[in-house]
C-alpha cells in the first residue's frame, strides 16, 4: 500500500480549479487501486494535507498521469502559494480498535 499526501497552501480558487478538482477527484475514485482519501489542516488553517492511499505503486502512477491532474500540476501556481508531495510506502499500520481507517488496523 502506498500513501501520497499532498500538502499545499491555498491560493484563489476559480471556476477551472473547481472543474479540474471535480475530474481528478472522479479519476482517482474510478482507480480500481484508490483505496481512500483524507484531509487536514493546520491549527492556524493555512496549510491542508489531502492524503490518497493507493493498493500499489502502479495505480499512484497511472493516477498521476491523469490529463486532468498533468493540467493542474502544471497550472499550479494559479491556485496555490506552494506545495509539497510525499510519496510513501505503508509498512505498518495499527491501533486499539477504535477507530476506522483506510489502512489495516492491526493491534499494536
Amino acid at each position: 500500500m502506498y500513501a501520497a499526501a499532498f500538502i499545499f497552501e491555498p491560493g484563489t480558487y476559480d471556476e477551472r480549479f473547481h472543474t479540474l478538482d471535480a475530474q481528478i477527484e472522479a479519476a482517482a475514485q474510478s482507480n480500481p487501486g484508490f483505496l481512500g482519501r483524507e484531509t487536514w489542516q493546520s491549527e492556524d488553517g493555512k496549510r491542508f494535507n489531502a492524503t490518497y492511499y493507493w493498493a500499489d505503486l502502479d495505480s499512484l502512477k497511472t493516477f498521476s498521469q491523469n490529463p486532468q491532474h498533468l493540467e493542474a500540476k502544471r497550472d499550479y501556481q494559479r491556485w496555490y502559494r506552494g506545495f509539497h508531495i510525499v510519496i510513501s510506502e505503508v509498512i505498518r499500520s495499527y491501533g486499539d480498535g477504535a477507530l476506522d481507517h483506510i489502512t489495516p488496523n492491526s493491534r499494536a
